[in-house]
């Protein structure tokens, strides 16, 4: 069976024929003479119809629908290249994605990173100060010892027999227990270790005083008696003042 693409050729050789058999001055067809006549209005046919033949041919050449087998072959391996190349993109495109979500989670583990490098940083340089500042925490909870001892030994001189002078050697030996107190003193303020010897009707403070006895007087919850004075260092209160509070 003839395909039907060739069709149009088939009849433009037809037509070429019948042409060039109606050239003649008579044509024979079927064993019949025509006249010239019948024959010139065949073959103005026939070549209208060549001509519009040759028409649509050159129509379809310049819009690209000439139905040339190479032109489609071509047009065939431009697809195919195509689909070819859609897998190539989207796989690139997956793996920019994936060097993208890479790339957040370095940035993510690095602020990480830093911030916890900083709060090291932090912590360090506050136990530094800390190390500066209470170093000398136990050494000064033993040398307090030794100035309870001073202080007692003060206290325990008679007032009368210093006020009227009858011993001179007691006098002396008053007067320099006193001035060791008042030096050991400045040098536990020069190293920041402070005092806290509370007055009488001060206000019981917890984190400064320590409650030893109950006792009766006017203003409840206040400071009655001191029985041994407390230290701070440095704001930090190494060992409270051992007070009476009056009884509420």
């Amino acid at each position: 069976m003839m395909s039907v693409s060739r069709i149009p050729i088939v009849c433009r050789h037809l037509a070429v024929r019948q042409l060039r058999t109606l050239s003649t001055p008579r044509t024979v067809i079927a064993g019949s003479q025509l006249p010239t006549s019948i024959g010139s209005q065949r073959m103005a046919t026939w070549t209208e119809r060549l001509k519009r033949w040759r028409s649509q041919d050159s129509q379809k050449a310049e819009s690209g629908e000439s139905g040339d087998p190479a032109g489609q072959k071509a047009e065939k391996q431009q697809a195919s290249s195509a689909e070819g190349q859609e897998p190539t993109t989207e796989a690139s495109v997956k793996a920019i994605e994936e060097l993208q979500q890479k790339l957040k989670d370095a940035e993510d583990k690095y602020l990480r990173a830093l911030a916890e490098t900083e709060n090291v940083r932090k912590r360090m340089s506050r136990l530094i100060e800390e190390a500066q500042s209470f170093g000398i925490q136990t050494f000064a909870k033993d040398i307090l010892e030794v100035a309870d001892y001073l202080d007692k030994a003060l206290q325990s001189v008679p007032k009368a027999e210093l006020e009227q002078g009858k011993n001179a050697h007691l006098g002396a030996l008053y007067e320099g227990l006193k001035m060791t107190e008042g030096r050991m003193q400045k040098v536990f303020a020069k190293n920041g270790l402070k005092k806290i010897h509370p007055d009488e009707g001060e206000v019981f403070d917890p984190s400064l005083h320590e409650a030893m006895m109950e006792v009766d007087g006017k203003k409840p919850g206040t400071v009655a008696v001191v029985a041994s004075s407390g230290y701070s260092l440095n704001g930090r209160t190494v060992r409270p003042a051992k007070v009476g509070v009056v009884r509420g």
